[in-house]
């Protein structure tokens, strides 16, 4: 492999670690609210 084929490998492969890793942060921090939101509604079902 080519050096500018393995710096475009290292490049691609930060950039998707590194979503992951901040999509994982985001989680933690934040909290998934989205399952919040569907057991409120499930509670909140109007009939």
């Amino acid at each position: 492999m080519t050096t500018t084929a393995i710096i475009m490998m290292i490049v691609a492969m930060l950039t998707i670690w590194g979503g992951l890793i901040a999509a994982i942060l985001n989680l933690n921090t934040r909290g998934n609210a989205s399952a919040e939101d569907i057991a409120r509604a499930e509670l909140q079902r109007d009939l």
